[in-house]
């Protein structure tokens, strides 16, 4: 995988800058020549600190250029490199360790790491410091062996780590055409995470497997400051999840003359937002749908815009279908459970760990999202919410039984249930609802989700209820949640997102 996505750029185009992290005072910049013996010198120095092919490495980075030295360094020596987002809480990034297994930590400064340390660790700098050291040699074999591995929330609450193959990597051909649309000549600027399989993917290797330049904004730079730097750095395509197209326009936009179109993806754009953004820019915004077990496989692109409330068109070269209860896909036009066949190159291997969880996703053939859709008789498919609890939040699925364990630990809380609302048009926040003898200080409430929530956990609305929702079964009503918000509650939290 790391050579398919640096060694030929690497070769036609050494000059070239690969990577630039911006801000307004400037940038960061690295050649394709620099970046290809940072990660081949990176496979070096893991491999002379005892480690084999198949180790595991728990990368605790934020957004510096560790992050992909590290994430391909290893996966160049064979080793797997499990990336976990740097606000991750120290309660939850010693669950997740517990259940790798790690051989080495890579630790950036101030972020947390289990306690007890499972492993050795390393910072970030000895990292950088391996560029000088000789160029492993590319760790080649079979592509279906493990490459790297990223959590995310099962529906059960537990944090899982999806465990990708080495031939993941060709399947993001299919959204370079389908979705993407990007050559050797753009200029390539994501503003998330380097820690989010988003920005990973459409961010960092897929512009680096074609020979474009790929951008991130430097830590600290809010996305009001977005606009100009992409006026400043003549940014072609721009990748953000919907949160930060909304913050971008809030004020006035600039003329982008060389910006081309934009992507989004992690949870669906409000049709409001997508019309705003086009009137201030004149580029369309191509949308994607997919997951952490499979990436994008639903989009739209230049050559084929979306259909006004659709998630886009199957990309060329993937089977897709809609699943009936017997898990038959249905006709066109009726709605049932979105799924990827098992061919899918792009499908993970399966849960670390747990192979019960990983045959429960699939139906047969197919492996079932989790996703409710239609697909027209044209074959534009429309996402019609989820089969299942999960929650989404800024584009990260989050399981409601992770963040109802947490918050029943708080003080004062007999019993909760959380939901993601829609606070208004297009801003969706996780609530709790609490049941509690008074009304409990919501200041305190959301310092003990500080405390063991990363922040996209936690939850931003607080209502507290005489009793929770039930069937005669007692079975908890989550989808009634939502209805029990008074009208008041949403107004402050509504202005303030």
């Amino acid at each position: 995988m790391a050579r398919h996505v640096l060694e030929a750029s690497a070769a036609r185009f050494p000059d070239r800058m690969a990577l630039q992290i911006i801000s307004p005072r400037g940038a960061e910049r690295w050649s394709y020549a620099r970046l290809l013996a940072a990660v081949r010198g990176c496979g070096t120095g893991l491999l002379a600190r005892g480690l084999r092919p198949g180790d595991r490495v728990l990368m605790r980075l934020g957004n510096e250029v560790a992050f992909p030295v590290a994430f391909l360094g290893a996966i160049a020596a064979g080793l797997v490199p499990v990336p976990t987002p740097a606000g991750l809480t120290v309660a939850e990034i010693t669950r997740m360790a517990a259940l790798l297994g790690p051989a080495l930590i890579v630790a950036g400064d101030g972020v947390a790491l289990p306690e007890p340390l499972p492993c050795p660790a390393v910072t970030a700098a000895e990292v950088m410091g391996w560029e000088a050291l000789p160029p492993c040699d590319w760790d080649m074999g079979d592509p279906e062996r493990l490459a790297y591995a990223v959590f995310t929330s099962g529906t059960s609450g537990r944090a899982q780590a999806v465990g990708h193959a080495h031939r993941a990597i060709w399947a993001r051909g299919m959204m370079h055409r389908g979705w993407e649309g990007i050559g050797d000549g753009d200029r390539v600027l994501h503003a998330g995470a380097f820690n989010w399989t988003y920005t990973l993917g459409t961010g960092l290797m897929d512009p680096w497997t074609v020979g474009a330049v790929a951008m991130v904004p430097a830590p600290g730079v809010e996305a009001a400051a977005l606009p100009l730097l992409m006026k400043r750095f003549d940014v072609t395509v721009f990748a953000a999840a919907p949160g930060v197209y909304r913050q971008m326009l809030r004020a006035p936009m600039p003329a982008l003359p060389k910006l081309r179109h934009g992507l989004s993806a992690g949870e669906a754009m409000a049709a409001a937002l997508r019309a705003a953004w086009e009137t201030a820019t004149g580029r369309a915004v191509h949308e994607a749908l997919g997951m952490t077990e499979v990436s994008t496989y639903v989009s739209g692109c230049e050559a084929r815009p979306q259909v006004p409330g659709s998630a886009g068109w199957v990309q060329p070269g993937r089977r897709v279908a809609v699943l009936g209860e017997d898990g038959l896909p249905v006709a066109r036009g009726a709605v049932g459970v979105l799924a990827v066949h098992r061919s899918d190159p792009g499908l993970m291997l399966g849960y670390l760990g747990d192979a019960a969880a990983t045959e429960a996703r699939f139906r047969g053939e197919w492996f079932v999202t989790g996703d409710l859709a239609e697909i027209s008789a044209e074959g534009a498919v429309f996402y019609r919410g989820r089969a299942d609890d999960l929650m989404n939040a800024g584009g990260f699925r989050v399981s409601p039984l992770e963040v109802e364990a947490a918050m029943r630990a708080c003080p004062g809380i007999a019993d909760c249930a959380v939901t993601e609302v829609e606070v208004r048009v297009g801003v969706r926040v996780i609530a709790c609802f609490y049941l509690a003898d008074a009304p409990l200080d919501e200041a305190a409430l959301a310092a003990h989700a500080e405390t063991c929530l990363a922040r996209y956990k936690q939850p931003r609305l607080w209502v507290r209820l005489d009793a929770l929702p039930r069937s005669t079964n007692n079975k908890l009503n989550r989808r009634a949640l939502a209805g029990l918000i008074p009208p008041i509650a949403q107004g402050p939290i509504a202005q303030g997102v």
